[in-house]
């Protein structure tokens, strides 16, 4: 059997360098922040991980939200290090049960999220975490969501922050702090 040896952890800056930019996409003019070549790193998927686990836990996380579907891949990794609880907020028509749900504005027409509201207790404190924050219109929704099933939501990590587009700006004034491990200017 291989025995695992635990590496210095890669920081931040080591991480970014780890994620692609792919230009002009999905539209000219867009720098698309590319997360497959991190996630396909071990050591860098390990050490994402890492971090937002021990900013989850200086949270006082008692759970972890994440959103479809990159969310899940960074939110359930985290929950699974720390042992808490996942729940994931997803798109309409995925959950076998009665649910909670909230349209809400994109840039050009509507979405909607749903949660399991069982999964939530009252006053239960949870983080979210998304592999990126740009707008801030998911990340919106899903703290209202999360907060009408009856969840404490005070903060909110991503692994990359597009600062110039204003979510985690729009997420701060709806009284969320915010952590990235990764910042782009631009968009």
């Amino acid at each position: 059997m291989r025995r695992l040896s635990s590496p210095a952890m890669l920081t931040p800056e080591q991480l970014a360098a780890l994620v692609r930019t792919v230009p002009d996409f999905p539209q000219p003019g867009i720098q698309f922040r590319d997360i497959t070549t991190l996630i396909g790193n071990g050591e860098g998927f390990a050490a994402c991980v890492a971090h937002l686990a021990n900013r989850a836990e200086a949270a006082g996380a008692e759970a972890i939200a994440g959103m479809e579907a990159r969310g899940f891949i960074f939110g359930a990794a985290v929950a699974a290090r720390l042992g808490l609880g996942f729940i994931p907020v997803r798109k309409p028509g995925k959950l076998p049960v009665p649910v909670l749900a909230l349209d809400y504005a994109l840039e050009y027409g509507t979405d909607t999220l749903e949660i399991d509201p069982t999964g939530i207790a009252p006053g239960q404190r949870v983080v979210m975490i998304d592999d990126l924050i740009a707008t801030g219109g998911t990340a919106c929704a899903s703290a209202a969501l999360l907060r009408q099933a009856g969840a404490r939501v005070d903060h909110a990590l991503f692994v990359i922050d597009l600062p110039d587009l204003g979510g985690a700006a729009r997420l701060r004034a709806e009284g969320i702090a915010v952590d990235a491990l990764i910042a782009f200017a631009g968009d």
